[in-house]
Formats: structure tokens, sequence, C-alpha cells
């Protein structure tokens, strides 16, 4: 292609690539365009300020917005496969014996699920839990709050007075939205302020588990920092989105779907 275009030409394109595929690189942008790396960089970055893309190592992902909370009823059938695999692998890091808080979600429902039989006792406000502790050998404690139907969860200062009374080794972390630049994200605030004091009172791992389609998504509330969790369980969706070594460099280790630690 004429390294000739003009920069707005070049931006539209590029826009277009990132929309049809999700992510772009660096040096494959420059050949393309026939234009120097440091010259793709300086278009990524305004792309960027323009909330179209998010820098990554050595490339871009699309930026995606949830501004508006989908029902969990919906949440519960989108990647369902995905979202089992992934409860697998975040239910091997824990350990009998182990006190762990838990928040909504669907994924996280379906960590709570796969832990059925581990000898733990997890604290939660996602009221999914209910449906599996009959058969379950865990112990189970639940914050109080007021329901929200599109959560399938409580919120509130009831919720948030009872964390204070409490200390976890290991919390898993469901979100709407997981950021190299934003964070962790969800567009509803009560939801963001009970997941941050969750983390707030977990001595010990943070672990996010995440399908593929929140990498990327940036939502209305941030809970936290990426640097603050210690583990990303996600699916291998997200293999080509993920930089392991930028996420080494926030202290994340990545595990996709299936591994078993």
């Amino acid at each position: 292609m004429s390294s000739g275009q003009i920069p707005a030409d070049r931006k539209k394109l590029i826009t277009g690539q990132i929309r049809a595929q999700g992510i772009v690189r660096v040096n494959e942008l420059s050949d393309l365009f026939s234009v120097s790396v440091l010259t793709i960089r300086r278009d990524l970055d305004q792309l960027e300020k323009q909330g179209i893309l998010e820098r990554t190592h050595g490339g871009a992902i699309l930026r995606q917005n949830m501004p508006i909370e989908p029902m969990f009823s919906q949440k519960e059938q989108e990647n369902k496969t995905e979202k089992d695999l992934i409860a697998i692998t975040a239910a091997s890091l824990i350990e009998d014996g182990d006190m762990v808080i838990i928040n909504s979600g669907s994924t996280t429902q379906a960590v709570i699920e796969a832990l059925k039989n581990k000898k733990i006792t997890i604290i939660t406000n996602n009221i999914g839990a209910a449906l599996v502790a009959d058969e379950a050998v865990f112990d189970l404690i639940f914050i109080g709050g007021s329901y929200r139907p599109q959560s399938h969860s409580v919120t509130g200062d009831i919720g948030l007075q009872a964390l204070d009374r409490i200390y976890a080794n290991k919390a898993v972390i469901g979100v709407d939205g997981f950021s190299f630049t934003y964070g962790l994200t969800t567009p509803i605030m009560q939801e963001a302020e009970m997941t941050r004091k969750m983390i707030g009172k977990t001595v010990g791992s943070i672990i996010v588990a995440a399908d593929s389609s929140k990498v990327g998504v940036v939502s209305n509330f941030k809970t936290a920092d990426l640097d603050r969790i210690n583990y990303l369980v996600t699916d291998h969706g997200a293999d080509h989105l993920l930089s392991e070594e930028e996420l080494h460099h926030a202290g994340v280790e990545l595990l996709f779907a299936g591994e078993q630690i």
C-alpha cells in the first residue's frame, strides 16, 4: 500500500481493520502501509485517545463499551461452555480450608458449582450459590443486602458492613470489563462498590474469572487496577488479545480454561 497515503485515510483503514479483526499489530501495519513503526504507533495513540482502541504491547485491541447491564438470565446463556471450563480452572486454585469471597455474576456462579466438593467456606452475595449449597461440601455465608434481579445478587450497606467483620484468604471475582488501561469495570455502581470491598477484605490471591468477550471492554465504574489481581482465568479466545508479557509486568498470571493447577 502506498506510503503517500494521508494520515486520516490510514487511520480510517486501521479503524476498519481492528473492528473486523479485534486486534492489530504495529509491525504488520507498518508493512501494510509502508510507513515507519513510529508513525503507526502515533496513529494508534491518537485512535486510543478517540476511544476506538486500547494500546497493548506490540499493537492494539478494539475497545468496547458496556454502559447497560444485561440481565443475569441473558449472561448465563452466553459462552456457557467457556465459562464452565474457566470455572474448573479457577476452582483448581482453591484448596481445602480456604475462606473464599466470591462476587456476583454468571461466571462466578459456575465457579461456585465447580467448588461444591471442596471443604472450604464461601462468602458471597451471589444468590445462585443457594442452588448449589444443598448438595455441596462447602460452608456458605451469605452477606445481606437488597436483591438485584438483574445480577441475581444482593448489594448495599448491609452487605458492606457484614464484610467489615471478615477477612478471606482468596477471592474469585467476575467482571464485565477487563482492560489493560482501565482495569476491572462494571456498569453498576453498587456492584462495583461491593466488589471493591470484597477485594479489599482479601488477604491473599485475587482470581479474576472472565471469558474472552470481557477483554477490551470498559464500563462505567472501576473496581480495581490490574496490579491488584494475581490471576486471570479466561478462555483461548483471548489468546490473541492478551499479552502475557504485559500481564506479567502487572503481576498477573494468565491461565487458560481447561488448565489444571
